[in-house]
């Protein structure tokens, strides 16, 4: 995928389209297509639409992250981070929203949401094994490999 790479977009919403907000900037905002603002309580999960709909070429996905100023300043995260967004699916971007914080938190019509990424992916097919090749790290995880 290079960076001249077309995705066919439709916008229902009333904002203007997603734009990478620097040069070197890896995601999209996206902005919430509400009517009004929403109040979301702690530790609610909302779905909230963009109005955006996409035709992403095959062998990429669309991987719709949290902002880290939103999740800092409100506590405002993508619960599934990130989602994924399937070449295949044509219906509506929406994003599952939870309030992490311990007080209520409004999310206003055009409100930057989430980011999109897009990226390439690899399908695999399996291959039934009776072992795996030995490594360093063995079956270690989750923190196996400690502090220096």
């Amino acid at each position: 995928m290079s960076e001249k790479t077309k995705v066919r977009v439709i916008n229902k919403s009333h904002h203007p389209l997603p734009e990478y907000k620097t040069e070197q900037s890896a995601g999209l905002d996206l902005c919430a297509q509400l009517d009004a603002p929403i109040e979301v309580q702690p530790m609610e999960r909302v779905l909230v639409p963009t109005g955006l709909y996409i035709e992403l070429p095959p062998g990429t996905e669309g991987q719709v992250r949290p902002r880290s100023g939103l999740a800092l300043k409100q506590g405002l995260t993508v619960l599934n981070s990130p989602g994924t967004i399937d070449a295949d699916y044509r219906g509506e971007i929406r994003v599952i929203l939870i309030n992490l914080s311990g007080e209520v938190q409004s999310i206003a019509p055009g409100d930057r949401i989430a980011q999109l990424v897009v990226a390439r992916y690899e399908r695999i097919k399996w291959e039934p094994t009776d072992s795996l090749d030995h490594t360093e790290r063995g079956a270690g995880g989750f923190g196996s490999t400690g502090k220096q």
